[in-house]
């Protein structure tokens, strides 16, 4: 017992000297460099392919995400003034210059970003959220910077950071890893290979590679392998001996799965931050880092002063706290009843990445029980395709456009409709089934955390394999068996329902 105590006690201490110890800053500066290179690489990107107006000017409704209404689109040369910031403010992280000021900017220019509409949520945009957020908090710019030059002050006279922030890094970047790798251990991915037959037999015209992946024993092959990676890879960076020739895994892994689907900068985020998993000093061991100007500024010799940075107990306790938070969230899906890729609540920011190949379609039905009148109601009257495409498949999105039609008959002048939505959905090949009650009048149902009981169970059927590539081709309405889903467009006056 006295062991016991003795070790508890001191147990506080240890860890924090273990993560006060000081480490190279090299590693964490290329990091930031690249970061900053790549988010410049993005906006650019972004902005180039008329992005900024097809997502964010063109819209006239948005799906912002519970609790975040308040966040609204500016005006269009507002959105593009945010996103010549974001550029801006990107390559000032690169480059270490007002890094403080920069990395909080852009933080929560990207964060509003990715607030405005849900059609638009991908996980690496949440990854990057999280990131930039723990930047802020994090000395990265102590070396290979332009406020290492330019404020030569004690603050910035050492080439070393506290062990703890590169502990915390890898720690967000290895929950991403192991809750993809989790999330894939259901009977979908595993024993039925699927997404994955539906997305590779759709890629059999892919030069060289194509033959094989039209073979079902691939789609195996590959569903297994992603599992053992994505599982093991974190441990296997850590561990010396492994750490050169798994990231060589991990960079083809990366490398494919971009080439192959349209995950947009995710696979190339992996790629920068898991660098992180190298030894702290690594990039000094780079002969072209060392040039003679880069000696005479940035020390090599690892301090240990105490005018160095140093988190105190707080920043550890508000750490470990921030760690805790992103390993509950990806386990809240628990608290609802049926299949989380189905139902979708509790799906987003829980690292499912590629689990889900979704095809839907929804129709509205306004009732006035005033008027004894019924119309049919087409989405597309308010959405962007790729609005309507995503909100066909998702609950919470139908709740919220079912509620803006509302606000629009009431606008009309019709004070207390009723609206019902019919929503056939197909989940990774397998037959349109109804996703929500029908009979329901989403008008009575808010948005909410709890669990909701107008989203009906997840059909039984199992996914079928070897989907025939004429699957991509087929309209979400032509693939519907829904005889009503081919409902005119527009709002038209029908007979009355009884």
């Amino acid at each position: 017992m006295r062991f016991n105590a003795r070790f508890n006690k001191k147990l506080p201490d240890i860890l924090l000297k273990r993560f006060t110890a000081p480490v190279d800053a090299a590693s964490l500066a290329v990091f930031r460099i690249l970061f900053g290179g790549m988010m410049l690489i993005s906006m650019v990107r972004f902005i180039a392919n008329g992005w900024v107006d097809s997502l964010y000017i063109q819209p006239s409704f948005y799906f912002p995400f519970f609790g975040f209404s308040w966040v609204q689109p500016w005006p269009a040369w507002g959105m593009y003034t945010h996103f010549v910031l974001l550029t801006i403010f990107s390559f000032l992280i690169a480059i270490g210059w007002f890094y403080r000021f920069s990395i909080i900017a852009f933080f929560f220019l990207f964060t509003y970003i990715e607030l405005l509409d849900q059609t638009n949520y991908l996980n690496h945009y949440y990854f990057i959220s999280l990131l930039s957020f723990l930047m802020i908090f994090c000395p990265l710019h102590r070396v290979f910077s332009v406020d290492a030059l330019k404020l030569p002050s004690s603050s910035f006279r050492y080439s070393t950071v506290p062990a703890g922030i590169l502990y915390l890094l890898r720690t967000q970047m290895g929950l991403v890893y192991l809750f993809a790798g989790i999330a894939k251990l259901n009977s979908d991915w595993l024993l039925h290979a699927q997404p994955l037959n539906i997305w590779l037999t759709a890629k059999t015209d892919f030069p060289i590679l194509g033959w094989f992946f039209g073979q079902v024993w691939v789609h195996y092959f590959m569903s297994w392998a992603s599992v053992i990676f994505e599982l093991s890879v974190v441990p296997l960076l850590l561990w010396k001996r492994s750490r050169r020739w798994i990231y060589g895994v991990l960079v083809t892994f990366h490398v494919i799965t971009g080439l192959l689907f349209n995950i947009g900068m995710f696979p190339w985020i992996m790629i920068v931050v898991t660098t992180l998993f190298f030894e702290p000093d690594w990039p000094r061991r780079i002969k072209f880092i060392l040039s003679k100007s880069s000696q005479g500024s940035l020390p090599i010799k690892i301090s240990t002063s105490t005018k160095s940075f140093k988190p105190s107990r707080i920043w550890i306790t508000a750490a470990c706290l921030f760690l805790l938070l992103q390993i509950l969230i990806p386990f809240r899906h628990f608290l609802y009843p049926g299949n989380v890729l189905w139902t979708e609540e509790g799906m987003r920011f829980s690292w499912k990445v590629m689990l889900v190949e979704k095809t839907g379609h929804v129709e509205f039905r306004v009732h006035d029980p005033q008027s004894a009148k019924t119309w049919s109601v087409a989405p597309s009257d308010y959405l962007e395709p790729r609005q309507e495409k995503m909100m066909s498949t998702r609950p919470d999105m139908i709740l919220r456009m079912a509620h803006h039609i509302e606000k629009d008959f009431r606008q009309r002048g019709y004070s207390d409709v009723q609206v019902y939505g019919e929503a056939y959905v197909s989940l990774n090949g397998r037959p349109s089934a109804p996703l929500i009650n029908s009979d329901q009048d989403l008008t009575q149902y808010r948005e909410s955390w709890l669990p909701q009981s107008w989203i009906l169970p997840e059909p039984l059927d199992r996914p079928s394999l070897l989907v025939s590539p004429a699957y991509f081709a087929l309209s979400p309405q032509k693939s519907s068996e829904n005889p009503k889903e081919q409902a005119p467009k527009g709002i038209e006056q029908t007979h009355p329902s009884n």
